[in-house]
């Protein structure tokens, strides 16, 4: 239920206008597989990466008449305010958006804005810093965003339909990973739990804004360039979710070491004073069928591992410099949290 929004120094708290936030508010995996199960997804030789591994975004190959092999890569991610500042909730929301393009090791072209705002309600100045925030990321990124598409909703809403190309020889896939090899983390987790306590307390954590708004461009680049072939970015379902929509597409397991797994410190003070998301504990109850957690590996540890990320990093099956080694895959199924 929608709660009533507080004005805190003359601002507007755009998180009292939305029943969640950010990537938090995606449909449960669970039901969103079952929901597209049976739907016959669209085969062709052109079709690279389609329905049936639930990767980051979709892609075909295009045939240029010039020999040249390109793939183009296509994705649209939106969601409602993940914080109160309408600039940084743009920009936060574009970075998301592109971080499909990069989590398959493409670079993101052209971007179009989607915009739902309840006009009557909110007013259209805040929406504008919205798409400032959206152009901003934009420009950082290299691309141009032209246009888009907007209705009137009664919550608001923010995001973008990307366009990528890639090698097609040098895609990064979620159903391309083999056993025996490290998994890397890009960005610390924790992001949902700052969310939920800025929605629900008003507290701004600067830190969380920024691990937010950072690309994972130059992770893509790096991860292309080692000739990694699989990773997936971390967003609403979660490290433990997304790494199990890989395991199961590649036919391998993993092992997760949790004192390898960057966290931001203030997320532990939100997770101790129960600052739980909704999206992080159904992320949980979906995964644990699949888990093999350590005698030692308390509830904490894995609400944290499932903590549903908005705009989180990149997780590679293969060693990045600079990045945390947080486990490896292994040829049994499933996850051991150890």
């Amino acid at each position: 239920m929608t709660t009533t929004p507080d004005i805190t120094a003359g601002r507007i708290r755009l998180t009292g206008y939305a029943h969640g936030g950010g990537c938090a508010c995606k449909i449960p995996p669970g039901e969103l597989e079952d929901a597209v199960r049976g739907l016959v997804a669209q085969t062709g030789d052109d079709v690279l990466v389609g329905l049936e591994s639930g990767d980051d975004a979709a892609v075909v190959r295009l045939r240029t008449g010039t020999g040249t092999a390109l793939a183009l890569i296509s994705t649209a991610d939106f969601f409602t305010p993940v914080v109160d500042d309408a600039y940084d909730w743009g920009r936060i929301a574009a970075a998301n958006a592109l971080s499909d393009v990069y989590a398959m090791g493409g670079r993101p072209v052209v971007a179009i804005n989607l915009v739902g705002w309840p006009r009557g309600v909110l007013p259209l100045e805040l929406m504008t810093e919205v798409l400032r925030g959206g152009l901003d990321v934009g420009a950082q990124a290299g691309l141009p965003v032209i246009g888009g598409h907007s209705i009137d909703d009664p919550e608001p809403k923010y995001g973008m339909a990307v366009t990528g190309v890639a090698d097609p020889d040098r895609l990064l896939r979620n159903d391309s990973a083999g056993a025996g090899l490290p998994l890397t983390l890009t960005k610390p987790l924790g992001l949902g739990l700052l969310n939920n306590r800025h929605k629900q307390t008003g507290e701004v954590f600067e830190e969380a804004i920024a691990t937010m708004t950072r690309l994972n461009r130059d992770a893509a680049d790096a991860a292309v360039a080692a000739g990694v072939r699989a990773a997936t970015d971390v967003t609403g379902f979660g490290l433990l979710g997304h790494l199990h929509k890989m395991c199961r597409a590649s036919g391998v397991g993993a092992v997760v070491d949790r004192s390898a797994v960057p966290v931001l410190d203030a997320a532990r003070v939100a997770l101790r004073d129960g600052f739980v998301p909704g999206g992080s504990r159904r992320n949980l109850d979906w995964v644990r069928p699949h888990l093999r957690p350590a005698a030692d590996v308390t509830e904490d540890d894995l609400i944290i591992l499932a903590d549903a990320q908005t705009s989180g990093g990149l997780l590679v099956v293969g060693e990045l410099p600079g990045h945390p080694v947080i486990g490896h895959t292994v040829a049994e199924a499933g996850i051991q949290v150890v």
